[in-house]
């Protein structure tokens, strides 16, 4: 992939192994429109075969991570008809389950506040490590709408009763208040967001790269199957990745007391 395409409403830059997509409309505090959401759409689906990206970061420029969306867009979908409304956001619930299974692991660099869409934009990754300063918001019933294609994975992320409440109320939360549901991970001062996303970042460096995927896929497949296709699909899956090439190359380098041939003697991945 080349990461110098040319995109208008992101940005990607390659640090080694990690890709960072940055939402650059600074100016509309990152909101989402039509052009962002494909663009978003495009990058995360040529970064799946990409074997040199082995974490995708996301974040926003400026101040604010994601203001949900763009007032210009919503005037214009207030035109649309039933079916251009259906197609617009079937291509937001499309890029939220992209992301969501997406094979390479996510890290939402959360470095401002987050509101409707840009919620659920966040939610969609893996980690989500979010800057003290922070708030966020799922204020769509005060002008009517509802949070409907970001309400799965919404759920997924902070449960049934904390959904209700947020969802109904619509009020805005603090960073603090959003750890302790478990809407993100980890809560940092703003100046020391960078230290700990890559704190992140090299942990997972230190892992097999084809485990990491497998993982992602389990997690998403393992709570959708009753307990005779779970036992048999876990089964099946430890018993395959002990015989892979990653799995025997782990587990000799552990036996052996020396770094796997995905991480460098110096402790850094290739």
């Amino acid at each position: 992939m080349n990461l110098h395409h040319e995109y208008s409403t992101i940005s990607l830059s390659h640090q080694g192994a990690v890709c960072i997509i940055t939402l650059n409309r600074p100016q509309v505090h990152n909101a989402l429109n039509n052009t962002l959401i494909y663009e978003l759409y495009d990058a995360f689906d040529k970064l799946k075969n990409e074997s040199d990206i082995r974490v995708i970061v996301i974040t926003g420029n400026g101040q604010t991570f994601c203001a949900g969306a763009d007032l210009k867009w919503l005037k214009d979908v207030m035109k649309y008809s039933y079916d251009q409304n259906y197609e617009e956001s079937l291509k937001l619930a499309e890029l939220m389950l992209l992301i969501y299974t997406h094979p390479k692991p996510t890290i939402a660099r959360i470095n401002g506040s987050a509101i409707g869409g840009g919620v659920g934009l966040m939610s969609v990754c893996d980690i989500l490590i979010s800057a003290d300063t922070a708030q966020f918001g799922l204020s769509e019933v005060k002008i009517g709408l509802v949070p409907a294609v970001i309400s799965p994975f919404v759920i997924a992320r902070i449960g049934l009763a904390n959904t209700r409440e947020l969802f109904i109320t619509g009020e805005r939360i603090n960073a603090h208040r959003a750890v302790e549901i478990g809407l993100v991970n980890k809560v940092v001062p703003n100046h020391e967001i960078d230290k700990y996303v890559n704190e992140v970042i090299q942990q997972i460096l230190q892992n097999g790269p084809e485990a990491v995927k497998t993982v992602k896929e389990l997690i998403f497949k393992v709570p959708q199957m009753n307990f005779p296709e779970v036992t048999e699909y876990t089964a099946q899956l430890i018993a395959s990745l002990r015989i892979s090439p990653e799995g025997q190359e782990g587990m000799n380098a552990f036996l052996e007391k020396r770094p796997p041939s995905w991480v460098s003697k110096k402790g850094k991945s290739k």
